[in-house]
């Protein structure tokens, strides 16, 4: 019996998305359970898995947009699995008292099987040992397995080995020609179309970077942003963490970074100012007395801004998981609607890509977003002295409907006091 595959919902203001990549192509079998698509869309890629084991035959291309319950692909559960197939095959119908002997070639393989389990140097390429996940990649990147050095046990290959064998392809191609694999943004529903005359390329935008556009155009237009800045010492908080350091990764599993300082820095000033934690609703205004801080994440695909849950009760080492945990998932394309909703203040790091000093836009609805930037050797006074210290521009937008000038100065001087004095913030390492 064919089973529909339809798209399922995956957000309530959620109503389309693009089929990314297929990772079984029609006619192919596949198990219940196994991703067979990737569905991206204006918020989140979410793999979508069989609801049952039988032949797939897909009826939507990459690249298509569709409409949650359309149908994009049909199961046949009534046909036989790829292996039980050739054993019939190989076997023919047996019928009761039927004592045919197997083929000899079938007894000369079986020692070849052996070899493979142990490992012999006369054993067939790898690839015969691989998982369905790392198949599924080589498969589909035409990979040769066998040049690729596995890491897992044994020499053999893991996701991870082939993913980074597909990136640094990807690295080594021409600018323009694009590579996908599971977890990225495959290409776009229109493929680029070059002008006549070469001199531009038009290509559609994926349903991500079209609602980020759409947010940041709504935040602009009803919204009136304003930007504070000031500057703090970093010396302290990286003399402390070069202390702690060699201690917290030994006690914790993960490195004390500088994104848990300012989530805990934050959430004191918001405790100091809550209005910056709060945001417009029409006419009323929505005092949070909850700090959930967002933290804006960098990715292939675009700017995502997954939310640390009630950050004044996590300690830094809780903090620091989670930050790497919401940076991997956003990467790979891992996140969750619920993982990006409910945000009262978010926290920007243009520093990582080196920038020196910009004014970030708000996150609406919030209504304040800290920006962070690279940290710059640079003179200052310290007791009328002339001293060279590591420094670093802060910047607060902030949505000056709701907050005024004096509460977002006096937020930024709080963020400011606790990075240059770390002993005011509630250290738990």
């Amino acid at each position: 019996m064919a089973i529909e595959v339809k798209i399922p919902a995956v957000g309530e203001s959620i109503t389309s998305g693009v089929v990314s990549a297929w990772h079984k192509k029609s006619g192919e079998f596949v198990n219940e359970g196994e991703p067979i698509f990737t569905l991206e869309t204006d918020k989140v890629s979410t793999e979508i898995v069989a609801e049952k084991s039988g032949v797939l035959e897909t009826k939507a291309p990459e690249g298509q947009e569709v409409k949650i319950g359309e149908v994009v692909a049909t199961i046949d559960d009534s046909k036989p699995r790829p292996e039980e197939k050739k054993v019939s095959e190989a076997r023919g119908v047996e019928k009761p008292g039927d004592k045919r002997k197997e083929p000899e070639e079938k007894k000369k393989a079986a020692p070849v099987a052996a070899d493979v389990d142990r490992g012999r140097p006369d054993s067939p390429p790898r690839a015969t040992a691989l998982s369905p996940a790392v198949r599924r990649i080589v498969e589909e990147e035409k990979l040769e397995a066998e040049k690729i050095p596995g890491t897992g046990a044994g020499g053999r290959l893991i996701k991870a080995d082939v993913l980074e064998a597909v990136q640094e392809r990807r690295k080594a191609e021409p600018v323009g020609e694009a590579v996908s694999f599971p977890g990225t943004a495959a290409p776009s529903p229109r493929g680029p179309e070059p002008s006549a005359d070469g001199r531009f390329i038009r290509k559609k935008m994926s349903p991500l970077r079209r609602k980020i556009a759409q947010q940041l155009v709504i935040a602009q237009h009803t919204a009136a942003i304003l930007t504070t800045f000031n500057e703090c010492d970093m010396s302290a908080v990286q003399e402390l963490r070069r202390k702690a350091q060699e201690e917290f990764i030994k006690k914790n599993g993960v490195k004390l970074g500088l994104m848990s300082f300012f989530i805990k820095a934050s959430v004191e000033a918001l405790k100091a100012v809550p209005v910056v934690n709060g945001r417009i609703e029409g006419d009323d205004f929505i005092q949070n007395n909850f700090y959930d801080i967002g933290v804006a994440v960098g990715t292939e695909r675009g700017l995502l801004v997954p939310v640390v849950r009630d950050a004044d009760k996590q300690s830094f080492a809780d903090l620091e998981r989670d930050i790497a945990d919401y940076a991997s998932r956003a990467r790979n394309g891992k996140l969750k609607i619920e993982d990006l909703q409910g945000g009262t203040f978010t926290i920007t790091n243009g520093g990582v890509y080196g920038s020196l000093f910009a004014t970030p836009i708000l996150n609406a609805p919030q209504s304040g977003i800290l920006g962070m930037h690279k940290i710059m050797p640079r003179a200052v006074a310290v007791d009328e002295n002339v001293e060279v210290r590591p420094m670093m521009y802060l910047a607060l937008s902030y949505d000056h409907r709701a907050i005024d000038g004096k509460e977002a100065v006096t937020f930024l001087i709080k963020v400011k006091e606790c990075i240059e004095d770390p002993k005011k913030l509630p250290l738990d390492f």
